[in-house]
């Protein structure tokens, strides 16, 4: 798989917010206006959101109409269904999603 430039711009965000918080996910989107928002997950007894969902709610609440790519630096090979769902409804089933392992290469 190669990523185009824009995209792995994406991937340096999610990789670093990752590496940042020590967190088990990063995650970075760009909007339609080319907008990128990264965010990590969050684990807190009170609140849980993976970094898909951190991400699109920054994205949402800074008035973004849609979405151009999303990439998520996970073990996981694939979105969870709640992910999958929120992307969809902010962005339809066009969008480039790509998920790669936390270090930001194709699952193997």
């Amino acid at each position: 798989m190669t990523l185009s430039p824009e995209d792995n711009k994406l991937v340096v965000l999610a990789r670093a917010t990752r590496a940042r918080t020590q967190a088990a996910e990063g995650a970075a989107v760009r909007d339609l206006d080319g907008r990128t928002y990264a965010g990590a997950t969050v684990d807190l007894s009170s609140l849980q959101l993976s970094a898909v969902q951190v991400c699109l709610g920054m994205a949402v609440s800074s008035g973004a109409q849609g979405l151009e790519a999303v990439v998520v630096l996970s073990e996981a090979t694939d979105l969870t269904a709640p992910d999958a769902a929120a992307v969809r409804d902010l962005a339809g089933g066009d969008v480039v999603v790509h998920v790669l392992d936390p270090a930001g290469r194709p699952h193997t």
